[in-house]
C-alpha cells in the first residue's frame, strides 16, 4: 500500500504514536508533494490492517485532518487529499499560531517602500524599450561592482550579471560549469536548494564534513585528489547552517588549493553584509582565488526575500560565457525589481547597520530563549548570519520536526542540510522573527524537545519542507 510506503518509519521501535502523530505525518506528505491534491486514500479498515494501530486512532487522526480542510470524504466515495497544506486550516495558513521557522528571512525593511515609489517614477522611461537586459540594467551593475570594490576586490561593471536571485545564479554557474555525472564539491552540511539545483542538473553533490572549527583545509585537499570534481560550491561568510565564517588565512590556503586542482569556485555571499560584530570582514573569496571563483549575491537576506534580485561577479570572459547560455533559461530580470535595488544601494549602510543591530539583538533573545528552554542543546553563537546551528542530545531532528507541527511550529530537520542523509543530531533555529515570537517559538520547541526526548524514535523519511 503506496500511504504505508510513504510513512516509512513514521512508528519505529515499539514507540507509541497517537492519532496528533499520524495526522502530522500524513500532513508531511502532502506538504512534500508525495501525497497530491486528488490522492485517494485507503479505507479505515484498510489502513487498520496494515498499521500498527487501532482504528480508534486512525479515525481520529483522518478527522483531525478533514477539520483543517486537507482530507475530504463522502458516503461510498471515500477519502482523499482535499487542498494543498495551509490551503485550508492546514500547517501553512488559517491558524495564526503558527510559527514558521523553515526560512531564515526576515521581512521587508521600512525602506523599501519608498525605494519601490522612487523606482516607479523611473519606469516611463523604460517603457519606451524593449525591456530585455540579459546582463541587467547598466546602473546596477556598476552599483554591484563598486560594492566590491569598496570590499577590496576591485570590480567593473563588465563584471556582473544580474540574476533573478542567488538560487537562479547557481543554477546557471551550474549550467556552464557541470553535466550529467560530474562531481560538485559541496560543504556538509550545507544549502538544502544548493543540492536540489546539483542534483536537477543531473551531476553528483560530493560532501566535504564541516567541522567545529568550519573548514578543514586538508580535508578539501584530498576530496579534490580523490573525486576529481569538476566544480566546487562554498559559503565562507556565515554559513548556511552552521554560521561559521571562514578567515583570511583559510581563505588563501582553501585557494591555493582550489588553484592547483584547477577547480572552479562557486562562492555564495548572500549573507556576507549580516556581519553582527565590529570585527572587519576578511576579504573576498576571489581576492585570492582569482578567476577560478565566480562569486554570488543576492539581496534577499539584507533586504527582502519578496525583492527577487541576485547576481553573478566573475571574470569578464565568464560573464560572456554565462550570457550566452543564459536564454536557454530566461531572458533577463524584472526591470522594476532592478530599479528598486539601485534605489536601496545608493546609500545602502545606514540601511544594513539598522538590520545588523536588529539580528543582532533577536540573535541573543534566541541564544536566552534556547538556554532556558533547551539547556540540553549545544551551539556556538555566530558572529553572522540568521540561524543557531544546534546540536541535540539526541539524533532525533526529524522527529522533533514531525512533532513541531502538531505544536505550531514548522522547522527542518537536520537530514535536509546533508548530502546523504545525516545531521540526526541537528536543528537550524533561525532568528529572523520578532523577540515576542521567537520567545514563544522556541518555548513550544522545549516542549516538543521534552516530549520527544526518550522515545527512542529515529525517523529516516525526509521532510522536503520550503527552505531559505
Amino acid at each position: 500500500m503506496r500511504l504505508v510506503r510513504l510513512l516509512g518509519s513514521w512508528r519505529k521501535n515499539g514507540a507509541r504514536q497517537g492519532s496528533a502523530d499520524l495526522a502530522a505525518a500524513i500532513r508531511l506528505l502532502v506538504a512534500d508533494g508525495r501525497l497530491p491534491v486528488g490522492t485517494r486514500l485507503p479505507s479505515e479498515r484498510e489502513l487498520t490492517d496494515v498499521l500498527p494501530v487501532s482504528r480508534t486512532t486512525i479515525t481520529t487522526a483522518l478527522d483531525q485532518l478533514r477539520d483543517e480542510g486537507l482530507v475530504a470524504s463522502r458516503r461510498g466515495a471515500g477519502s482523499w487529499i482535499n487542498g494543498p497544506v495551509g490551503g485550508g486550516g492546514g500547517i501553512l495558513g488559517g491558524d495564526d499560531t503558527l510559527i514558521d521557522l523553515t526560512r531564515c528571512a526576515p521581512p521587508a525593511h521600512p525602506g523599501l517602500a519608498q525605494a519601490m515609489a522612487a523606482a516607479l517614477t523611473q519606469m516611463p522611461q523604460h517603457l519606451v524599450s524593449h525591456g530585455y537586459h540579459e546582463r541587467g540594467l547598466p546602473q546596477l551593475r556598476q552599483a554591484i561592482a563598486d560594492r566590491y570594490t569598496a570590499r577590496g576586490l576591485p570590480t567593473s561593471a563588465d563584471q556582473v550579471v544580474v540574476t533573478s536571485g542567488a538560487q537562479h545564479a547557481w543554477a546557471l554557474a551550474l549550467r556552464l560549469f557541470a553535466g550529467p555525472g560530474d562531481r560538485v564539491l559541496v560543504e556538509q552540511p550545507t544549502y538544502p536548494n544548493a543540492l536540489e539545483a546539483v542534483r536537477a542538473a543531473s551531476a553528483v553533490p560530493v560532501p566535504v564534513p564541516m567541522t567545529d572549527d568550519g573548514w578543514e583545509v586538508d580535508a578539501y585537499e584530498a576530496a579534490l585528489r580523490q573525486a576529481g570534481p569538476r566544480l566546487a560550491y562554498l559559503i565562507p561568510d556565515f554559513q548556511n547552517p552552521t554560521g561559521s565564517l571562514l578567515s583570511s588565512a583559510g581563505r588563501e590556503a582553501l585557494a591555493a588549493v582550489l588553484r592547483k586542482a584547477h577547480t572552479p569556485v562557486v562562492v555564495d555571499e548572500t549573507l556576507v553584509e549580516l556581519s553582527l560584530t565590529d570585527e572587519p570582514m576578511p576579504l573576498p573569496m576571489a581576492a585570492f582565488g582569482g578567476d577560478l571563483v565566480v562569486t554570488l549575491g543576492s539581496a534577499s537576506k539584507s533586504h527582502w526575500g519578496g525583492l527577487r534580485v541576485g547576481w553573478i561577479r566573475a571574470s569578464a570572459e565568464i560573464v560572456h560565457r554565462l550570457v550566452s547560455t543564459r536564454a536557454a533559461i530566461d531572458l533577463g530580470t524584472p526591470v522594476f525589481e532592478q530599479l528598486v535595488l539601485s534605489e536601496l544601494l545608493k546609500d545602502a549602510e545606514p540601511v544594513l547597520r539598522q538590520r545588523r543591530l536588529e539580528f543582532a539583538a533577536q540573535r541573543d533573545v534566541a541564544v536566552e530563549a534556547l538556554a532556558q528552554h533547551c539547556p540540553q542543546w549545544s551551539f556556538k553563537v555566530p558572529s553572522g548570519g540568521l540561524g543557531l546551528w544546534c546540536t541535540l542530545d539526541a539524533p532525533m531532528s526529524t522527529r522533533i520536526a514531525v512533532v513541531a507541527q502538531n505544536h505550531g511550529l514548522r522547522l527542518v530537520p537536520g537530514p535536509r542540510w546533508a548530502v546523504h542523509g545525516g545531521c540526526e543530531q541537528m536543528l537550524r533555529v533561525p532568528y529572523t522573527q520578532s523577540s515576542e515570537v521567537l520567545r514563544e517559538a522556541i518555548g513550544r520547541l522545549g516542549v516538543v524537545a521534552t516530549s520527544v526526548a526518550g522515545t527512542g524514535f529515529l525517523a529516516d523519511a525526509e521532510l522536503a519542507v520550503p527552505v531559505a
